[in-house]
């Protein structure tokens, strides 16, 4: 343990995901258990990001769901489950396990394990939406397998080396025509992880640079192919998607909404706010604001909530990614606040990601209220713990 913090169960039993609550006045703590020397530890999520609050309370919507989730495996399943089936009736499984998740089979499989660590009280309510992984051999006949199964939802991309547990991913998008056009031929979603590996492309560039190089061809070369773009971090992207046809759509994450580069930079680095792909500018960020808040139908919900355990973040080679499992919805809730877009919120979490798979919407409600509580500073995490957005801070938003 690095804590030695105050611990409290909150209307849980230990069966599920322990929380470890911020007592008053404690810094960050693993900053200074890791790095006794230096003082930065205090300013990892001091960086309000600024804006107008809304003046609404208490907002009614239709329950959500998450078009892009990584859950892991293992010991982990049982805690990143609890959170996902507490906030969302369904949710797209990223397929990038170790070893990847690259057939019919292997989903099934995977699918079973989730559901049987899902909550009782949700077992009813919770569906995990099943992907694969596309490599270079990824065949045709895969893709229509899938498609029969009823359980596969859509087709993960990743450029190999552009992400975590990416090494398996496609080398050359040609290698994967066939399987494209059997995809578009039965109605199967691919999504994009769209950066370039190219190390002559800055970090900062990479997106804007799959757009031109890859996406562009596969767009005018498969037209019928409903293409995702995750996670998308630029105003470039933000605008190629809004010019493309009803078959391009993105998904926009919380903490791209909420913070821009200087999260990773201020008071050294931060190794908590470090994903891929990788915060960017103050105007990409207001860019991803207005599109998510804007009520186009192409942009939808999908937190990428990636937990790794505090050791593999805070460490020479850190893992990229954030979770935000915890409170997705406060999250979001706090973006679109920021800029009096509750009444889009609506339309962005819970209408257009099930439109655009041709799924139905959800039936049951949730209210957002406006009720200040606290992150604790780290949550169970199998046998570690992970740290969540915003530890240790107040989030004015909840779910009841």
């Amino acid at each position: 343990m690095f804590f030695s913090s105050f611990q409290a169960f909150i209307g849980i039993s230990h069966s599920v995901p322990r929380l470890l609550l911020p007592p008053v006045n404690l810094c960050f703590p693993y900053y200074s258990v890791q790095s006794p020397a230096r003082s930065f530890h205090t300013t990892i999520f001091e960086m309000e990001p600024a804006g107008k609050k809304g003046k609404v309370d208490q907002f009614e919507i239709v329950a959500p769901d998450d078009w892009h989730h990584h859950l892991r495996d293992g010991d982990v399943l049982k805690e990143t489950v609890f959170h996902a089936s507490k906030s969302f009736k369904r949710i797209i499984v990223m397929p990038n396990l170790k070893p990847p998740v690259t057939t019919t089979e292997e989903a099934a499989s995977y699918c079973e394990r989730i559901l049987a660590v899902v909550p009782e009280d949700k077992k009813e309510s919770f569906q995990p939406l099943m992907t694969l992984y596309m490599t270079d051999r990824t065949s045709a006949e895969e893709i229509r397998k899938a498609k029969e199964s009823g359980l596969v939802y859509a087709v993960k991309l990743y450029p190999a080396g552009a992400t975590t547990n990416s090494d398996s991913g496609v080398t050359d998008i040609q290698n994967v025509y066939p399987a494209l056009e059997a995809m578009a031929d039965v109605g199967m979603p691919l999504l994009v992880h769209g950066e370039v590996t190219d190390q002559n492309v800055d970090v900062f560039d990479r997106e804007p640079a799959y757009i031109e190089r890859v996406l562009k061809g596969v767009v005018e070369k498969f037209p019928a192919l409903k293409v995702v773009m995750e996670h998308i971090t630029t105003a470039e992207a933000a605008e190629w998607v809004q010019a493309q046809g009803p078959n391009v759509g993105a998904t926009i994450t919380a903490h791209h909404l909420l913070y821009n580069r200087n999260a990773i930079f201020k008071g050294g680095i931060c190794p908590h706010m470090f994903c891929l792909p990788i915060l960017k500018r103050e105007r990409h960020r207001q860019a991803l604001l207005q599109a998510a808040t804007s009520g186009n139908p192409k942009f939808f919900l999908g937190t990428d909530s990636a937990p790794h355990a505090v050791q593999n973040k805070i460490s020479p080679c850190g893992c990229a990614g954030i979770f935000t499992g915890h409170a997705p919805m406060s999250l979001y809730a706090e973006a679109f606040d920021s800029v009096s877009a509750m009444d889009k919120l609506e339309g962005f979490s819970s209408f257009h990601g099930p439109d655009f798979y041709g799924l139905p919407r959800n039936s049951v409600k949730i209210t957002l209220v406006r009720n200040p509580w606290t992150v604790p500073n780290v949550y169970s995490f199998g046998k570690d713990e992970v740290v969540p957005l915003k530890a240790g801070m107040d989030l004015e938003w909840t779910v009841s």
